[in-house]
């Protein structure tokens, strides 16, 4: 029997959620990627093409690969989403499980004000 590594699993889930939720002007996909290094995430309008805005974990002074790291770059999405008149978004977690980091990414944007 043919093993699956984990990664594999999570492309196929993420191709899987990708097929049912796109992102608009007014309330766009906010698309999340993991590294080992960091977390990224990005307000992507599928209907144009573009995104309208984008946090990492590089563009936080002091900032650490962490949980508490994520939730920083969770409040510093939405306050760039705010600042361009964003406030509902819909969040693609790209596979990955809801917890650790990319639960607290998605709690630190709504702390900072985006609605999910």
């Amino acid at each position: 029997m043919k093993k699956i590594s984990s990664n594999s699993g999570r492309l196929q889930r993420k191709r899987r959620v990708r097929a049912k939720i796109s992102g608009t002007q007014e309330k766009p996909r906010l698309a999340v990627f993991k590294s080992l290094r960091g977390i990224y995430v990005q307000a992507i309008d599928d209907v144009a093409g573009k995104t309208l805005a984008s946090a990492n974990l590089t563009e936080i002074k002091n900032a650490k690969n962490t949980v508490e790291g994520s939730k920083e770059v969770g409040k510093l999405l939405a306050e760039k989403c705010i600042a361009a008149k964003i406030t509902t978004a819909t969040y693609d977690r790209a596979g990955y499980r809801y917890h650790g980091k990319v639960k607290a990414l998605a709690e630190g944007a709504r702390e900072g004000g985006l609605q999910f």
